[in-house]
């Protein structure tokens, strides 16, 4: 996302617009959309209450405007009152979340538009190549060393050669983490409250 607005501010402009909330107040996730009705509501209701984005203070940082739609209280209280049953529907043989905005887009864009599966973040931006990155330039064997004194020496956890390489970044910078409360991430020891995802290292579900 930084580099998204960055790249905006250097084309000279003001402002952007972002889908920030979409996907949490209209379960847009992949792993909402085969729940149980009768637990759909309240997953909803519990992603929404710790749903946070960081392009407001990036924006600000560099100067530019975001606005994102979906976040004005008009919308989140819009979004509370639709059930469930709504949000998540069949399109034919298909299962889809955000599916009311589906269908109140789909008079005024593309099919393949309105009705495309949801992809994760990773695959639109381009930074799905980066595991395969760092698994070319660090070997297994330093790879698990480097992994076995950091669980030992910090305590932290580290799933990828990917994490590794930001984890000695983090480190270098703040000093190894510590776990201040008890809602912590198993893995970094970063706080999660009531969060099945780890917004510091990416762990899901925690």
């Amino acid at each position: 996302m930084y580099l998204a607005i960055k790249w905006a501010k250097d084309c000279g402009e003001k402002s952007i617009i972002t889908g920030d909330g979409a996907d949490e107040l209209f379960a847009g996730y992949s792993f909402l959309i085969n729940k149980p009705e009768n637990e759909l509501e309240s997953e909803i209701n519990r992603i929404c209450s710790v749903m946070h984005f960081p392009t407001q203070k990036i924006g600000k940082e560099l100067g530019i405007d975001v606005e994102s739609p979906f976040l004005k209280d008009s919308v989140v209280e819009l979004a509370k009152k639709i059930p469930a049953y709504m949000k998540v529907r069949n399109k034919k043989d298909q299962r889809h979340g955000k599916w009311i905005l589906r269908k109140t887009f789909e008079k005024y864009l593309p099919q393949q538009i309105t009705w495309r599966e949801k992809s994760p973040m990773q695959d639109g931006s381009g930074t799905a190549g980066l595991t395969n990155l760092f698994e070319s330039i660090i070997n297994e064997e330093k790879y698990v060393e480097k992994k076995l004194t950091t669980e030992k020496e910090d305590g932290v956890i580290i799933r990828s050669r990917e994490s590794m390489h930001y984890y000695e970044i983090y480190k270098k910078l703040f000093g190894v983490p510590k776990k201040s409360t008890e809602n912590a991430c198993s893995y970094c020891k970063h706080e999660v409250k009531n969060s099945k995802f780890c917004r510091m290292c990416g762990s899901f579900p925690i």
